[in-house]
């Protein structure tokens, strides 16, 4: 228990409905609710994120600077890839119901769903799940910096980011146009290839 928490208090809550906390949707089928200490106030050192999505779509690149991640699949199927710092290689967890992927704390990471009706559930070893996003990286860096720091012409790095929207959370967006590869689900193997070159890892 928190020691500093007087447990008689009338203020202090002990249930939250999760699906009234919504921290991003991108539309009916893609979206985040969160469960925090901001919600929850007798929360210790727990913290969750409840993540609805559809197939191919991507919780963006990013890190949680505070807090280690669990990621349960409740439903449906997605791949967990993250950014070994020791080894410089990309690690890829493609889990289904009752299976989870582990992402330590500050790792650099992302998830795609591989079927329609994915839930997951993202469980942190903190009270708040702090994030840095990769579209945010991307879009407040100084253009300059980018430029001047991997020798790279300044006009080109940003009309080769103007796309993107910062505090993207799912991607892609609702007015991409590109064609994306979608396979027929006895093809997983061949879409994981596309997408996750590098080190699969099947359970």
């Amino acid at each position: 228990m928190v020691k500093y928490l007087d447990y008689s208090s009338p203020s202090l809550n002990y249930f939250f409905d999760v699906n009234k906390s919504n921290l991003m949707k991108k539309d009916n089928r893609n979206l985040i609710n969160v469960l925090g200490i901001q919600q929850l106030n007798t929360l210790e050192d727990v913290s969750l994120l409840d993540i609805y999505l559809s197939k191919n779509n991507v919780i963006e690149p990013h890190y949680h600077q505070n807090a280690a991640e669990l990621v349960y699949c409740i439903s449906g199927a997605a791949t967990v890839s993250l950014l070994n710092p020791f080894t410089k290689q990309i690690q890829n967890y493609y889990i289904t119901p009752g299976q989870v992927a582990n992402v330590p704390q500050g790792w650099w990471h992302y998830e795609i769903a591989n079927t329609d009706s994915t839930h997951l559930l993202a469980i942190f070893n903190a009270p708040t799940p702090e994030v840095i996003l990769g579209s945010d990286i991307l879009k407040l860096t100084p253009s300059n910096i980018m430029a001047h720091t991997y020798c790279m012409d300044e006009k080109q790095w940003q009309k080769t980011v103007s796309p993107v929207q910062p505090s993207t959370f799912i991607g892609p967006t609702k007015d991409c146009s590109r064609n994306v590869h979608r396979p027929e689900p006895n093809q997983q193997y061949q879409y994981t290839q596309q997408y996750f070159p590098q080190h699969m890892y099947y359970y």
